[in-house]
């Protein structure tokens, strides 16, 4: 079955790491209300849904898929970027350890979850201000001996790979261009957005979860044929976060409890 890891909202997250945006104050409550509604929407989609407790000294827990990324056969425990965020994967690997092998990424390597778009074995890897080449070249290694193929991608505007572009599976890749390097797509089909804030989105089967603030995004994957769920993030994104960031999604057998 599909398995979605997610985290509460730290109490914290006023001090979360920023990149591109201004400081700008948030709601802690309306954050865990729309959190909450992130998580009954997966649960609703049919996901077994594992919230984790908030990690109070980690204002940008809650962005549960940077420091990991699980594939069929193995998962790896990335480095991020901000140093600040290191801590993040200690109860992440208690979890996946029984789901998966683990590998691990270590210094100079940094990589943030949110700079991996995965399309089948194509693993797209966002060379931004959280991702280095260290990063890909060790993930690379982690992953190839699989049958993985791990390709760097420029990032230049925005915080991570998925932040510009997003899989939704089919062959089709939603982009904003001016943030990426849609050359290192060639082969896929491409679906422009019409807002910036559109190009993340998370694919669950045929449904896609788009945020609220991308209303011309959402209309136009509807056009297209994709059932659309509008969620709204508004306090999250705040904080540079998103709705792929939100959950660590993959496919298991429930472990023994």
């Amino acid at each position: 079955m599909q398995i979605a890891i997610t985290r509460g909202v730290s109490p914290s997250m006023d001090s979360c790491e920023l990149t591109f945006l201004e400081r700008a104050p948030i709601d802690i409550a309306r954050a865990r209300e729309q959190h909450a509604a992130y998580e009954a929407c997966l649960a609703g989609l049919g996901l077994h849904v594992i919230s984790l407790p908030a990690e109070p000294g980690f204002p940008d827990a809650v962005f549960v898929e940077d420091p990991a990324l699980v594939l069929e056969e193995v998962a790896v425990i990335l480095r991020p970027g901000a140093a600040s965020r290191r801590g993040e994967a200690d109860s992440l690997e208690r979890i996946l350890a029984a789901y998966r092998p683990l590998r691990r990424l270590r210094d100079p390597a940094t990589l943030d979850g949110g700079d991996i778009l995965r399309a089948g074995k194509t693993i797209y890897v966002g060379l931004s201000a959280r991702s280095n080449a260290a990063g890909v070249q060790q993930l690379a290694a982690a992953v190839e001996p699989f049958g993985y193929a791990v390709r760097p991608v420029l990032v230049r505007g925005c915080l991570h790979l998925k932040s510009a572009a997003s899989y939704l599976g089919e062959g089709t890749v939603l982009v904003h261009r001016p943030w990426v390097d849609a050359g290192a797509f060639a082969g896929m089909k491409l679906i422009d957005v019409p807002e910036e804030c559109g190009a993340n989105v998370l694919a669950i089967g045929q449904t896609l979860l788009v945020a609220k603030a991308a209303p011309r995004t959402a209309e136009r994957l509807e056009q297209l044929g994709w059932q659309v769920r509008l969620l709204d993030n508004s306090e999250l994104a705040k904080a540079e976060g998103a709705l792929t960031c939100c959950s660590l999604v993959f496919t298991a057998a429930l472990p023994p409890s």
